[in-house]
């Protein structure tokens, strides 16, 4: 992959580039699902999202979803309000079921075919999570949407991205985001803020910086996981990172 910055469009006459990664891991929040509301899901904005995933699959890539609850519900949320830590943090996991299977809805929509697979059993409406038939139905070109986390309290979203995007042997974890990449402060809030075009594990962990939530840091890090980061809401954005161009951050071991 190029780093930001550099010429990543083909030369006229030439075929576009390629994917960097054949199976690639999408980590999202639940509050990208919420649109310009302020609770729930936003159809027309899963749709959209939906889209993005499409030409990302069109492209040959091998495609698993892991979905935060935040729109709906946050385990640390509900337990700073005195809620026992451990059934806040399974209503939240609830809350990302839920959201996998509006995501599940807007990508069948289109035509593509995918599961969604629960760390917490629900025989009824999603699969249980095992690993060989995972990576089975990436095989056969189906999307994965895994949902519940881990099926255990006290770890994030982000860590059940980490997990599982390294159970499924993906190239990377990319996580879609407001913003184009990694920088030193808000750049909503600072408009002198400082990208990077790539950045380490340690560096992130040492400077604080709220990319994914230290643990999962530290495990894609342990295990080699390079993670980029780039924003969901510019058209054509995932699949226009994947082939390297654009702008975004890579973080890896430096």
């Amino acid at each position: 992959m190029q780093d930001e910055g550099s010429d990543g469009g083909a030369a006229a006459g030439s075929p576009a580039p390629g994917p960097t990664h054949s199976r690639v891991l999408l980590k999202i929040s639940g509050e990208a699902l919420m649109g310009d509301q302020g609770f729930g899901l936003h159809p027309p904005t899963v749709s959209r999202i939906a889209a993005e995933v499409k030409k990302v699959h069109e492209m040959g890539v091998e495609l698993c979803l892991v979905i935060g609850g935040g729109n709906i519900f946050r385990g640390l949320s509900g337990s700073a309000q005195g809620m026992e830590r451990a059934s806040a943090d399974y209503m939240g996991m609830l809350a990302t079921i839920m959201n996998a299977l509006g995501m599940q809805s807007a990508l069948e929509a289109l035509g593509l075919h995918t599961r969604v697979i629960s760390a917490i059993p629900m025989d009824q409406i999603c699969e249980p999570y095992i690993r060989r038939r995972a990576v089975r139905h990436l095989e056969k070109k189906r999307i994965c949407i895994f949902a519940a986390g881990t099926g255990n309290p006290y770890f994030t979203t982000d860590t059940a991205a980490t997990l599982r995007a390294m159970e499924m042997n993906c190239g990377a974890i990319y996580k879609g985001t407001q913003v184009d990449g990694v920088y030193d402060s808000d750049p909503k809030k600072n408009p002198g803020a400082t990208h990077f075009p790539r950045i380490s594990f340690d560096e992130v962990l040492t400077r604080n910086l709220k990319v994914m939530d230290a643990s999962a840091i530290a495990m894609a890090r342990d295990n080699n996981l390079p993670i980029v980061v780039f924003s969901l809401y510019h058209e054509g954005g995932f699949a226009a990172v994947l082939r390297g161009e654009g702008k975004f951050t890579i973080v890896d071991q430096g």
